[in-house]
């Protein structure tokens, strides 16, 4: 897919090599499991069924999660019109819309191609920021879109998901009724399946944090106002970090894909954060506004 979104080198690098440093984990874990005399067959067959799922109804699955639905040009005509306006500017084919019903200010963007790419917005969002804003939103999204990062994002999270399910099944082949002989095998694959799952949790919030600069970025070129950004991500910032955090559970596991982090850097340790810190965005997008004069 060819848009007047400028190719990112570094982007790419980045992707080729988080997959890449991804896969030789997981194949090494594979070898493992193997040796120990776990099933490693049954492992695969569930990290297989979990990718099919995913490519499949991926996109639908996270926009329910967010309790969010598709909306129609007649139910979101200046929504829509926005949007439409930022796919022509950027020559890229127009993704599903969808809107959720939370109070949160946020938006994301998912769909492993640009055929089922949907970028979703909160009514929060809609309520808290003004016309100039949401544009600088929505083109942060459509970059996430055109760049392919959001799929990329879909498939090394299945990674994690792999290790939780394979240390569950550890567990439980160690520690099940009638198997204490087990216990020492289950707790030694239950450990590896914990490193695993840190290793690919660091290497895929690294990613996440230069994407969203990377996003930030052409979103701010596209509609030459990184300001009106900056002001949409210093709105969002304040009002989540005024909420209570059992306030934001709800979209938690879906930190990752967010404009801005349910959970901000200074609650969590910068290794594990999904995002960068709201000062080193910010000193991007003023940059930006250096260079464009505006």
């Amino acid at each position: 897919m060819r848009s007047r979104f400028a190719p990112d080198a570094r982007l790419i690098r980045r992707m080729l090599v988080t997959l890449a440093l991804l896969s030789v984990l997981y194949v090494a874990f594979a070898a493992a499991l193997i040796a120990l005399g776990v099933g490693a067959a049954i492992a695969t067959a569930v990290v297989v069924a979990v990718l099919v799922v995913l490519h499949l109804a991926g996109d639908r699955m996270v926009v329910a999660a967010m309790g969010a639905r598709e909306v129609s040009p007649a139910e979101a005509p200046e929504l829509h019109a926005m949007l439409d306006r930022l796919c022509a500017l950027a020559d890229l084919p127009k993704p599903r819309l969808a809107v959720s019903e939370s109070a949160e200010p946020n938006a994301f963007a998912a769909g492993h191609t640009s055929r089922r790419a949907v970028v979703c917005v909160t009514r929060g969002l809609l309520d808290r920021v003004d016309r100039r804003e949401l544009e600088g939103v929505l083109a942060h999204e459509l970059s996430h879109v055109a760049h392919r990062d959001v799929a990329l994002g879909t498939i090394v999270s299945v990674f994690g998901v792999a290790a939780g399910l394979l240390w569950g099944m550890a567990v439980g082949l160690g520690l099940g009724p009638r198997r204490r002989f087990l216990i020492p095998l289950g707790l030694v694959v239950a450990a590896v399946a914990a490193v695993v799952h840190v290793i690919s949790l660091l290497l895929t919030r690294a990613f996440s944090r230069y994407r969203e600069l990377a996003a930030d970025r052409d979103g701010a070129l596209l509609t030459q106002q990184p300001s009106a950004l900056a002001s949409a991500l210093t709105k969002i910032t304040e009002d989540l970090s005024a909420r209570p955090a059992h306030a934001l559970r709800g979209s938690h596991a879906l930190n990752g894909a967010m404009f801005a982090p349910g959970l901000s850097g200074d609650r969590v340790n910068a290794l594990l954060s999904t995002h960068p810190p709201t000062a080193r965005r910010l000193e991007q997008l003023r940059w930006i506004s250096t260079e464009l004069g505006t």
